[in-house]
Order: structure tokens, then C-alpha cells, then sequence
């Protein structure tokens, strides 16, 4: 097994460092002037100059799959089109930008737009394309997904009671959403919903997803939502109503019955994204945490030199590591055999990725004293984004109890009277990963 990462590897995750250490990291302060100023729900400058400038030098829409993956395409609109990396090529650019918390919009590959340009690329008819997918891909617009409601335990999607209703040539859509990421963003101008369209039906051809203009007559922000106190925006997490909000017939992704599919093909890369970028969150936090023990000294003697502070360290370098092993894993099992065929080791890096930055971002608020809670450092901010993470696109409980499943199905009692003395012979049952259980959907931002 080669652990040295290609040429090819090399080369984007190189370009994405250097552009952030030349371009984005040195301006950290503007972003932070500018973000205070004025009205909240706004477009920051800081950012859209730099967006010209990564657009220009072709570090752009980077998560854009390859033109031979696996997933279905409703036409062969070859130019919506990224620069082809694979999953594990853009996990190493991720980490890039996990590091400081915009990049990730300066090269056009922020959630939840990725994970939406991803579905109209796959799923799209060419009409959907021109409309929303060129825009978003030149970066003029911005979008949200729709799927979490206040309600409902929406860690079992088919839990979900939004209504998606024909009405001769439109649909006519009625619900309540919450933590739509995005969706104060003044340019978010398309929401993917995720709603019922036969109550019926079953359990998992219940749900469809719709294209829904954010300016349609009957979509109404009723708040938005803070996370420990941080508003995130002019991004922002939003409670919004859907009250007779008609559609065209036409805004049917795929065709009725179908988001459970649809949902798929999203979450899985959209999981690794939050993963990868989520090392580059813990690999901050410890360099912080390492030069803060470095410059304080505490009863006679620098830091650092505490064995508490080396026992902290230590660990933090070894779950990071192993934490991307893990996810370098996953993300390459995905270009190779599939979605399907890598969700355990998707769920596992799911639940792993968050809870070691947490780990790792508690320590350095620890080291930095005071200062940690405060917003000197960013730590409390980058606390309580990777706390969300442990609920977003499925809580850990869900993950764990698919990762589980899929132990208890290898190591499954053989049937039968001669069980006890065939269990030492592994009976396995079979698992080809094909049913589909809401817990692979969870809460989707």
C-alpha cells in the first residue's frame, strides 16, 4: 500500500495550500473588519475578490466529479464540468480549506452548494442545468437545501411531513423547514426540497425532491437559527415556512418517488467533504494549541514542558493521523467500488471526524485559557461548528447504528441445529448494502 499521494494529488492539494497562505490567510483581519460591518446578511468583499482570483488561476469548483462516475446522467451537458478530480484527490484539497472557515467559498466549494451542484449535475435535466447549475458554477448565485423539519425526528427521513403536491402543470408545496444552511445569504436564489409526494407509497418511494425559487410567492423566513450564539452569517441557518408555494411541474428532480435516491448520491460525497475539512480544523487548533504552550510559562517552567500538555499533543497528532487514514480510506474505496460499497467506512469517518476535533479544539481552548472562549482565537466559533457536525447529515447515533448492522450481518449465528458448532467457522450473512434505511440520510444542512 503507497501512502505518497500522487503527482497528481500533490499538485491540487498544493495549489489549494498555496493560494490560502498567499491570498486568503493574510486576510483573515479584513475578513473579520469587513463581516462586522453594517447589516449581517450581506456579501462579503474580502471574498469575492478572491473568488476572481482562484476562478482565474483554475482552482475552481474543484469537488465537481469525473465525467465517468458512477452516477446517472439525464443528458451529456459535457460542459458543466469541474477540473475531474476524484474523491480522494479533492479529500486532500478539503483539508486545505477546513483550515480557515471561508476558503471553502473562495474556490466556489461550499456546502450546501457543492452537495446541490453535484445533484444537478447527476440528476438534472438540461433546462435545470442552464437555470441553476450555470450560475452556480460561475459563482454569481448561491442555494440551500431543504430537508430537516422542527417537528420531526428528521434523523429517520421518512419521518418528514412536507407536502409535495401535484396540481395540474405545478406542484404545490406545504411545510415547515429548519437549519436550511444558506438561506440568509441575500444571493441564495434555488432551494432543493426534500417532501412527500405519496403518502402511500412505500415507506422509502414516499419522498421526492422539487426546485424551489426562494423568491416564489408563500416562502417565508421566519428566523434564523444561532449555533451557541454565533449567527453564521451572512450564510445563516434558517426556519423557513412553505405556504402554497407553487412550482412548475417541471422542478421534479428525476421524477416522484425518487429522493431517497437522490439523496444517495448526495450525502456520501458531501460527507467526506465535511470529514477532510474537518482535519484541517483540528489541524489548526493544534498548531495553535502548540505555539500558545510554547510562549506562556506556568509555575517556573514554559508549558508545554507540563507532561499533561505532552500527553495532549501526542494524541491529538495521532487521532489526526488516523482520522485521515480513515477518511483517505473512504474517499478511495468511493472512486473505486462506489458509494454503496464504502458506506460503512463513510458512516465510521463520519462519527470519528467530528468527536476527534472536538477532542483536539477542547485542549487548545484549554491551553489558550480565557482567550479560548473568547473570539481571539476562533476556537470557540470552530467548537461549535464541529459540535453541529455530530447532527448534521446524520447524528452519530444513526451512523453507529448502521456501522453496527452491517458488523452484526458478517459475524451473523449460522441457522439451524449445528449453529454452536459452526460459529467458530465465521458464518457470515450476506450484505450487499442494498436496503436503504433513512439513518444513511439524517439531518442534511
Amino acid at each position: 500500500m503507497d501512502f505518497e499521494p500522487t503527482e497528481r494529488q500533490a499538485y491540487w492539494a498544493g495549489r489549494v495550500r498555496d493560494f490560502i497562505e498567499t491570498h486568503i490567510r493574510p486576510n483573515i483581519g479584513t475578513y473579520k473588519s469587513q463581516d462586522a460591518e453594517g447589516d449581517r446578511w450581506k456579501v462579503i468583499q474580502i471574498i469575492e475578490d478572491k473568488k476572481k482570483l482562484a476562478k482565474e488561476a483554475g482552482i475552481w469548483n474543484l469537488f465537481m466529479p469525473p465525467r465517468n462516475d458512477s452516477h446517472h446522467h439525464v443528458d451529456d451537458s459535457f460542459e458543466f464540468e469541474g477540473p475531474g478530480l476524484t474523491n480522494l484527490e479533492y479529500a486532500l484539497c478539503a483539508e486545505e480549506m477546513g483550515r480557515i472557515g471561508w476558503a471553502s467559498e473562495v474556490f466556489n466549494c461550499s456546502a450546501p452548494d457543492t452537495g446541490n451542484m453535484e445533484v444537478f449535475h447527476r440528476y438534472g435535466t438540461r433546462e435545470q442545468k442552464e437555470e441553476w447549475l450555470r450560475p452556480l458554477m460561475n459563482g454569481e448565485i448561491r442555494s440551500a437545501f431543504l430537508m430537516t423539519e422542527p417537528n420531526t425526528a428528521s434523523s429517520d427521513a421518512t419521518n418528514i411531513e412536507t407536502r409535495i403536491e401535484r396540481d395540474g402543470d405545478e406542484y404545490v408545496i406545504n411545510g415547515v423547514k429548519w437549519w436550511s444552511s444558506g438561506a440568509g445569504d441575500p444571493r441564495c436564489k434555488v432551494a432543493i426540497v426534500m417532501g412527500k409526494t405519496d403518502f402511500s407509497a412505500q415507506r422509502h418511494a414516499q419522498q421526492s425532491m422539487i426546485l424551489m425559487p426562494l423568491d416564489a410567492p408563500g416562502v417565508k423566513i421566519l428566523r434564523h437559527l444561532p449555533v451557541f450564539g454565533y449567527d453564521d452569517a451572512p450564510h445563516g441557518h434558517m426556519e423557513i415556512e412553505l405556504n402554497n408555494v407553487r412550482v412548475p411541474a417541471s422542478n421534479i428532480l428525476l421524477g416522484e418517488g425518487r429522493g431517497f435516491e437522490i439523496a444517495q448520491g448526495r450525502l456520501g460525497p458531501g460527507r467526506i467533504h465535511h470529514c477532510m475539512r474537518t482535519i484541517g480544523v483540528a489541524e489548526e487548533a493544534l498548531a495553535k494549541m502548540c505555539r500558545r504552550l510554547q510562549e506562556r510559562e506556568a509555575f517556573g517552567k514554559p508549558v508545554y514542558k507540563h507532561s499533561v500538555w505532552e500527553e495532549r499533543v501526542a494524541r491529538a497528532r495521532i487521532d489526526i493521523d488516523m482520522t485521515r487514514l480513515l477518511c483517505l480510506k473512504a474517499a478511495d474505496m468511493m472512486d473505486k467500488v462506489g458509494n454503496k460499497a464504502a458506506k460503512q467506512e463513510i458512516a465510521m469517518i463520519k462519527v470519528q471526524a467530528p468527536n476527534m476535533a472536538l477532542k483536539i479544539i477542547d485542549d487548545a481552548i484549554q491551553a489558550h485559557g480565557g482567550g479560548g472562549v473568547s473570539d481571539d482565537y476562533g476556537l470557540a466559533n470552530a467548537y461549535a461548528h464541529q459540535r453541529t457536525l455530530r447532527l448534521a447529515d446524520g447524528p452519530d447515533e444513526v451512523h453507529a447504528r448502521s456501522i453496527a448492522h452491517m458488523e452484526f450481518a458478517k459475524h451473523a449465528p449460522v441457522p439451524g441445529p449445528t449453529a454452536n458448532a459452526l460459529r467458530g467457522d465465521h458464518g457470515r450473512a450476506a450484505n450487499d448494502g442494498s436496503s436503504f434505511s433513512s439513518g444513511d440520510m439524517g439531518v442534511a444542512r
